[in-house]
């Protein structure tokens, strides 16, 4: 039956924008930012044209992320113009107020900024967008799944029980909207000692290869708990592009995200 005759809104498609991946996490701090930011240089560097759009409002990552900062430009049909950096379209809240200031809108202010980050950004021909989401499975998660075309989505979590709590909300909510789950990202996997090669699991040990066997999903791949990947993400240049010994976990991800979809 047709989502219309169901009272439910019609999924658009994002203009100029192939596929639409969303990357989520029932919880915060899990990671799931810096795996959306270097999942996308993962997967331009496969050759794909790619943007990554922030859809946190409140706690946009992205502009630090990506090492961007600025307004955008607005085209002469009042759509915003992506700030690119890396080869990779951006667009962010974070681009649209300063860092200083807390966004404390409500209801209908919310919603009419996510209309215009999802549909009055001028995206240049895109093979995939990669969506970074917001914690949680509240309504900025209902309101993309429910208007947006969305080809998949990826699960972030740790090995950590309390984290994989969330990321079951995660994923019945993506089997209650009928968006296809791709797989799901262990991050924080695993602290490898620089100094004598020890192998320590912090947050337990393959709690998400555990929880994927359940829902029957495929873990895309564990992301190890690495010093180098803080760190570079806090100057804006993400492991992918910068570091040869940690940009395989994510072009491997990638890889596999990518022959889902093409």
């Amino acid at each position: 039956m047709p989502r219309m005759s169901k009272g439910l809104p019609i999924r658009q498609k994002i203009p100029n924008v192939e596929k639409v991946i969303l990357v989520s996490s029932g919880k915060g701090g899990v990671g799931k930012s810096t795996v959306s930011t270097n999942l996308a240089l993962s997967l331009r560097n496969l050759g794909l044209k790619t943007g990554l759009l922030d859809a946190d409002l409140f706690g946009p990552s992205i502009p630090k992320l990506m090492n961007l900062a600025g307004e955008p430009r607005i085209t002469e049909t009042g759509k915003l113009i992506p700030l690119v950096n890396y080869g990779i379209q951006t667009m962010s809240m974070g681009y649209l107020i300063s860092e200083e200031n807390a966004v404390v809108w409500r209801g209908l202010m919310v919603m009419k900024a996510l209309q215009q980050l999802l549909f009055e950004v001028q995206w240049e021909d895109l093979d995939i967008l990669v969506i970074d989401m917001p914690p949680g499975t509240g309504d900025t998660q209902l309101t993309i799944s429910q208007q947006v075309k969305v080809d998949g989505s990826v699960i972030v979590s740790t090995p950590q029980d309390i984290a994989l709590l969330d990321a079951v909300k995660g994923i019945t909510m993506f089997n209650k909207v009928n968006i296809p789950i791709l797989g799901l990202v262990q991050n924080m996997s695993f602290f490898l000692c620089p100094n004598c090669n020890h192998e320590s699991h912090v947050f337990g040990t393959d709690g998400v290869l555990r929880e994927a066997s359940k829902h029957n999903l495929e873990v895309l791949g564990s992301i190890p708990l690495n010093e180098k990947i803080c760190t570079q993400s806090d100057i804006g240049k993400p492991v992918a592009i910068s570091d040869p010994q940690l940009a395989p976990f994510y072009a491997s991800i990638a890889e596999k995200v990518r022959a889902k979809l093409f």
